[in-house]
């Protein structure tokens, strides 16, 4: 029986686990790096053990620290989470040469398909349908486009779909550094980019006595940079042929390689009726794990560790209703502690890795929290879901929350399930900027209310700026104070109906519409999902001219890991040529010169950390161009 469980990971998944430990009465430990030392995960647990370091290569990917470290609290267990070492068989087998219980697939399971090159001849061996790995050094324009993959890990690092032979070798250089950075394995291989898939896999649970479940299908076609944004279970509008095939090679896969415990096997399905084809299987927990809790009504956490104790798994329950999830991710910089994280509402379920006070580290996933909507039919799930994440309390980093509500309420994705490149056709309508004026206006006059607020000279109109992030956009507000209230300049249509300093409301054209107003004290406001940043009064010309012309600026805390080749001051550029990547947020992230020109000042070596706005190179455009 399992008395202590130490999680291998932290932030979201690490409080998850924790969570179902406690329902079980079952101890539990966490481990941290230095800049997780009062993280959400450290605090819900019952102790915790420092891996000293910062990055992910010196703490949460030292597999030998980790089990010292359960043995040192008294564990006598390990839940590896996912990423990090969750599938990584030798940390699977030092875990269980410790004499620990390893709560996963046993480590020949994970060796089989570790590696995607060797998964795929394994499965190929089984009968399962695949796409079969090309030879990078014979591929011609005909085999265009490819899709390059890490042969380790996942979550879109190590992946760049490549459609011109000219940029093939950039981007494997740039595939395998990503990956060796985000796996310690720089492998990767090549295979045929499908266009216009569906991304469908197949959850299974297997126990230590033959007994293998199919959990029913779920979509991830929802993808951006490669990475699952929403997911849903069931996979929609699925001929029954078509699951039923899913499942059955699903169990063939887990079978294969004797499997036990929980994993997801992935497929592509391309329309016109071919596939499904095997991506790979993920010999772990998924991040979209709680959609198939919800539909199926159970708690895989704790399915995992009686699996692990040797239980039989009785009969499959059955699935009912549909669940939707979407992954709330902290963007830009992460300079801005999360001050608020609330959202809630019938069948909502929030698992979250922050708290109200906490910093999001630019070292690991950004991850924020994952929004997970149940009801008894997508539709509901889908509006249920929608609402919920537009009238979240979320202050603090900018997030991609607009992304996620203009998709779900997206007329193709409420239609069926949209293939995986639905995103990126739709993507400069889904991430618009929204006007923010309104929301700027009500900023100001819930501040005229705020206790000990500056007056003008009554006669005088009263001026307040914000810029609106993440967009950048600045608004100068007006109003003149009368004898019936405020009065706001420049706002045809609109009337103040009521104000104070937390709730403004305004009336437009006969509609009324209030704004809760949350202002902090280093300048930031929050007025319902817009956020603002208050600015002086009037714009200063020496802090405008600060940043010399063509600077490219570090969007994020990061490390600069690579300049381009050939890259020196004084030598020519052109616009999108990449000039240097950057490491942040376990990513790389390049940086282009933005015009024609010159390149003028170069501040980036290897290795060098860099902070949010710092100057990075400089590049002065042509003459000609200028």
């Amino acid at each position: 029986m399992i008395a202590s469980v130490l999680v291998a990971n932290r932030g979201e998944i690490a409080c998850r686990v924790f969570r179902t430990c406690r329902e079980a009465g079952i101890a539990t430990v966490a481990v941290h790096a230095d800049p997780d030392a009062g993280a959400l995960h450290v605090r819900s647990a019952d102790t915790a053990v420092r891996l000293p370091g910062t990055t992910a290569a010196e703490t949460y990917l030292r597999g030998d620290l980790v089990v010292r470290a359960a043995l040192t609290a008294g564990a006598d267990a390990v839940h590896p989470g996912y990423g990090f070492l969750s599938e990584n068989v030798g940390f699977a087998r030092a875990v269980t040469d410790a004499g620990l219980v390893w709560i996963g697939p046993p480590a020949e399971a994970i060796e089989a398909m570790a590696s995607k090159t060797r998964a795929k001849r394994v499965m190929a061996d089984a009968g399962v349908p695949l796409l079969a790995p090309l030879d990078p050094a014979g591929l011609t324009a005909s085999d265009l486009p490819v899709l390059i993959k890490a042969a380790a890990g996942g979550g879109g690092r190590g992946m760049r779909v490549v459609r011109d032979l000219a940029v093939l070798e950039e981007e494997l250089v740039s595939a395998r550094a990503e990956a060796a950075a985000s796996f310690g394995d720089g492998e990767v291989f090549v295979e045929p980019y499908v266009e216009g898939a569906r991304h469908v896999e197949v959850q299974v649970l297997a126990d230590t006595h033959g007994t293998v479940w199919t959990l029913g299908t779920r979509d991830c076609s929802l993808q951006r940079r490669h990475q699952k944004v929403v997911e849903e279970a069931p996979a929609p509008d699925l001929p029954d042929p078509v699951r039923a095939a899913l499942t059955s090679a699903a169990e063939t896969a887990a079978r294969a390689i004797g499997y036990v415990g929980a994993g997801t096997v992935e497929f592509l399905l391309p329309t016109g009726g071919r596939g499904p084809y095997f991506l790979e299987m993920n010999t772990r927990l998924q991040v979209e794990h709680p959609v198939t809790e919800a539909v199926y009504g159970v708690d895989l956490v704790a399915l995992q560790i009686r699996v692990a104790e040797g239980e039989r798994l009785g009969p499959m329950p059955e699935p009912y209703g549909h669940a939707v999830e979407a992954r709330l991710a902290a963007e830009g910089s992460l300079d801005r502690p999360v001050r608020r994280l609330r959202a809630g509402g019938p069948g909502l379920r929030l698992d979250a890795g922050y708290a109200e006070g906490d910093t999001v580290p630019p070292h690991y996933d950004p991850l924020l929290a994952k929004a997970i909507a149940w009801a008894p039919t997508r539709r509901e799930a889908i509006r249920k879901l929608a609402h919920a994440l537009e009238h979240a309390a979320i202050h603090g980093p900018h997030t991609n929350r607009d992304l996620l509500v203009r998709a779900l309420r997206h007329p193709e994705f409420q239609a069926g399930a949209p293939d995986t490149g639905f995103l990126e056709r739709h993507l400069t309508a889904l991430t618009r900027p929204r006007d923010a004026r309104l929301a700027a206006l009500a900023a100001a006059l819930a501040d005229a209310h705020a206790p000990g607020a500056w007056r003008n000279v009554p006669s005088q109109p009263q001026i307040k700026r914000y810029r609106s992030e993440p967009d950048g956009t600045e608004h100068e507000i007006r109003y003149h104070r009368t004898r019936e209230g405020l009065a706001p300049e420049d706002f045809p249509g609109v009337h103040v109906v009521s104000a104070a300093p937390g709730r403004v409301a305004l009336e437009t054209d006969g509609v009324t519409r209030a704004f809760e107003v949350t202002a902090y004290d280093d300048g930031r406001v929050h007025v319902d999902s817009y956020a603002l940043t208050t600015l002086p009064r009037f714009p200063d010309p020496a802090a405008r001219a600060a940043a010399e012309p063509g600077s490219l600026l570090a969007p994020m805390p990061g490390t600069v890991v690579r300049v381009a080749d050939g890259i020196a001051i004084g030598e020519p550029v052109k616009a999108g040529q990449p000039l240097l990547w950057l490491e942040a947020m376990k990513m790389e992230h390049r940086v282009t010169a933005p015009v024609d020109g010159t390149l003028t000042a170069l501040h980036a070596t290897p290795g060098r950390q860099v902070e949010t706005g710092e100057t990075l190179a400089v590049v002065t455009e042509t003459e000609e161009n200028s």
